[in-house]
């Protein structure tokens, strides 16, 4: 799967993270001609998205610039590995560890073993739960996210106008990921009261959050369940809408609809989608998903790198959330970043003028 071209950072950019981040420090940077300053650990889940190794390179760059070693680690969404990835970087005397969670609810013990040692720990992206040990959590708004997608589908769909009824599937991220109920939350607080209202029909009947979460994220799980769907509930009639949290469950659903005879004389649905991958960015330009959410992970990996450094050298990283995420034994102090809205009308404006992507890479 492509990755996103790398972000080039200069040393003048390194020492003003926190303007462009707007998480802050009490405590001075560190250049990259201080003496090293020990070894980062950096556990991620996956090389599989597209978005999760572009985050890695991201931080080991700024990490490396602030004079820090980094060990960064991929679990390929492997729980086990993943522990015994932090077991290990604890043992070796890592400084700090940044870790995106593959089950947020599996670390508890190990994270313990980090705290026996003071070695601070910040969640990335995916909140860790049922710890007393993490020092901070890095993320965007993903209430918001959700809140996104489905004003997408009220928008095309024109309900504010008066228009449907309209038949709308739900698909939901992984039930071990605290950020899916945020996503798929944030979004049925906005198709909820069309529900209610019969402007929107889930004719499968299934609403509950656990009956369409969806493992690991996988493409491969949301594709056999919407053929499922497609045979079961939808022989006599279209499905005009689907709620997708995430770019990979999104292709998975198109391709089961193309397989069904969607996207012929039969039109797609509207399709939602999150991380601006860049498979699905191409899909939107041709008119085959309608929109992706895009987080800039370049910017959450400074976030990380200015929370981290902060910690390792006495300051104190600037937060804008200290209510809304409690992990089951203590709210975590947080900074929010927020999330964009993609569709055709501005990827090129979002994603091409912001140096995420080029136009060659959308087009080739």
């Amino acid at each position: 799967m492509p990755v996103p071209k790398p972000m080039r950072w200069s040393l003048a950019a390194v020492l003003v993270l926190t303007t462009a981040s707007g998480c802050g420090s009490t405590a001075a940077m560190t250049t990259v001609s201080s003496p090293q300053r020990g070894e980062i650990g950096i556990a991620l889940p996956t090389t599989t998205s597209a978005r999760w190794v572009g985050d890695g390179e991201s931080m080991q760059r700024q990490f490396e610039l602030l004079g820090y070693r980094t060990d960064l680690q991929y679990a390929e969404d492997d729980v086990n590995k993943q522990i015994s990835q932090l077991e290990q970087m604890i043992a070796e005397g890592d400084k700090a560890l940044v870790i995106g969670a593959i089950d947020g609810s599996a670390l508890k013990d190990v994270l313990a073993k980090a705290a026996a040692k003071k070695i601070p720990i910040i969640s990335y992206d995916r909140l860790i739960r049922d710890t007393p040990d993490l020092s901070y959590y890095a993320t965007f708004d993903n209430y918001k996210v959700g809140v996104l997608q489905a004003t997408s589908i009220v928008d095309d769909l024109g309900l504010k106008k008066g228009k449907g009824p309209f038949t709308l599937e739900l698909f939901a991220g992984s039930a071990d990921d605290n950020n899916a109920t945020f996503f798929f939350n944030g979004a049925m607080s906005v198709l909820q009261p069309y529900i209610s209202a019969g402007k929107l029909e889930v004719a499968s009947g299934e609403t509950a959050f656990a009956k369409v979460a969806t493992q690991r994220w996988d493409g491969k799980i949301a594709k056999a369940r919407m053929a499922s769907l497609l045979s079961s509930t939808y022989t006599g009639k279209r499905v005009d809408a689907v709620l997708s949290p995430y770019d990979g469950i999104s292709r998975g659903i198109i391709e089961a609809l193309k397989e069904a005879g969607y996207g012929g004389s039969k039109a797609l649905p509207v399709i939602t989608g999150q991380d601006a991958e860049l498979d699905s960015v191409k899909l939107i330009v041709s008119g085959e998903q309608s929109e992706t959410v895009y987080k800039d992970t370049r910017e959450l990996a400074k976030v990380a790198v200015q929370m981290t450094n902060s910690l390792l050298t006495g300051g104190k990283p600037e937060v804008n959330d200290t209510k809304q995420y409690d992990n089951g034994v203590e709210v975590v102090p947080t900074f929010l970043l927020q999330p964009v809205n993609v569709d055709k009308s501005n990827y090129e404006r979002v994603l091409v003028d912001g140096g995420y992507y080029t136009a060659d890479q959308i087009n080739g």
